[in-house]
């Protein structure tokens, strides 16, 4: 399934600027960066639970917000992308 994680972290002292390339390294593991604090990543059940208690411990929940939208295994109609970043196929190949 598709997954948009979203994030925003408040970086107003240097424990916040961790958090944030912490959270942005975990995300990088796991799926594609589309936006500054927004990735889309393909994930099953398991996965998915494993990257939100990961996030959730790394996170200030009393400072710090996460979103998790799930757009399911259909979510190609539901994508629609204008501007300079052009969307990718998550199940397509990927170049290094």
């Amino acid at each position: 399934m598709l997954v948009l994680v979203t994030y925003d972290v408040n970086t107003s002292n240097s424990s916040g600027q961790k958090r944030l390339n912490r959270i942005a390294k975990e995300c990088v593991k796991h799926g594609q960066r589309v936006q500054n604090s927004v990735f889309e990543c393909s994930l099953d059940a398991g996965q998915l639970c494993m990257l939100k208690d990961r996030l959730l411990e790394i996170a200030d929940l009393e400072k710090d917000s996460l979103r998790f939208y799930n757009l399911g295994n259909n979510y190609s109609s539901r994508i629609e992308s204008y501007g300079v970043k052009t969307g990718y196929d998550p199940k397509g190949v990927l170049m290094v």
